[in-house]
């Protein structure tokens, strides 16, 4: 049996709803010549009672954990499961814009580019706000000269977006959590792998209060130990681009990190120059006063030229 040409792998935990909207967006689709798969973290059978409302309408290949895998490990076991020549990754509360979301997609296979990602929408459940998030396609050159660029914006977006060729065998990191894809991207891209933007809304992204944001976002235990995991594998050369400098300081100010003890209480010691210089600057000032735009940009400023100064970085 010949192999399809996209597998459309879906990490799933309990929530029925947002995955029966995904499923259903799924079965409209023009472009056919895709899998499902479905690996289950969930400690209870809704999943797969769900999917019994959706046999014989497409094919679904069902993987139920033994023991929960949690985020990241279990879209890495889901990719691992994929027979696809591309690897489609949506996440269990995004869905597809409409019916031709995956064919424009395959479509964009054309440019031999091994990472592709579109536009897309944001939508907020409990207000219905919605957001429509549009690559800046300057960005590009800028990117793939210097990968870490995305560690100050991801503008790129999350996993539901991309479409990886299914040749590019890294894992996603599941020592992270909170930054897992922007990793992700900044691996890749570092190897030499280029990418394709497809300026259409394609995806929708469901933002609600079970999301990974809203429980990692400036928490200190999830952010220092993740900081520290990205400096060690790319170093602190990536802060020379201001851009990148300002993402660190941000991290540091929002988790209120405001002296070396702190920074070490999650159980790193040897942090590199500068980021200890931050830190000791930061902590002359209360955090109301680093909390001023104006204030916070021209101390972030003055830290990046004494460290350029000191050769720190």
């Amino acid at each position: 049996m010949k192999n399809p040409i996209i597998s459309i792998c879906i990490p799933a935990y309990k929530r029925i709803d947002y995955l029966k909207r995904l499923l259903c967006s799924i079965e409209i689709q023009k472009f056919k010549d895709y899998e499902v798969i479905i690996s289950d973290d969930s400690n209870d059978h809704s999943v797969a009672a769900l999917l019994k409302e959706f046999n014989g309408r497409f094919e679904i290949k069902y993987f139920k954990n033994e023991k929960a895998l949690g985020t990241p490990a279990n879209w890495n076991h889901a990719i691992s499961k994929a027979t696809g020549e591309w690897i489609k990754l949506m996440h269990d509360d995004d869905w597809f814009d409409n019916e031709h979301s995956l064919e424009k997609f395959a479509l964009a296979r054309n440019n031999n580019n091994k990472f592709i990602f579109s536009a897309y929408t944001n939508k907020t459940e409990l207000t219905n706000n919605i957001e429509k998030k549009f690559f800046n396609e300057n960005l590009k050159t800028i990117i793939l000269k210097n990968p870490l660029r995305l560690l100050a914006k991801n503008s790129i977006g999350p996993p539901s977006v991309t479409l990886f060729h299914n040749s590019i065998k890294d894992k996603y990191d599941e020592g992270l959590k909170w930054r897992v894809d922007i990793e992700y991207y900044i691996r890749n891209i570092s190897k030499g792998i280029e990418f394709t933007y497809i300026n259409e809304l394609l995806i929708n992204v469901g933002v609600s209060e079970s999301q990974v944001t809203n429980y990692c976002l400036n928490v200190p235990s999830v952010e220092i130990p993740e900081m520290y995991i990205l400096l060690s594998k790319y170093g602190t050369s990536p802060l020379k681009n201001i851009m990148v400098y300002d993402a660190y300081w941000r991290i540091l100010r929002n988790t209120h990190i405001h002296s070396k003890s702190k920074l070490e209480s999650f159980g790193q010691t040897d942090w590199p120059a500068v980021i200890l210089s931050m830190v000791e600057l930061q902590s002359k000032f209360n955090q109301s006063t680093l909390r001023n735009g104006v204030i916070s940009k021209t101390l972030m400023s003055i830290s990046y030229i004494y460290n350029q100064l000191k050769s720190n970085l």
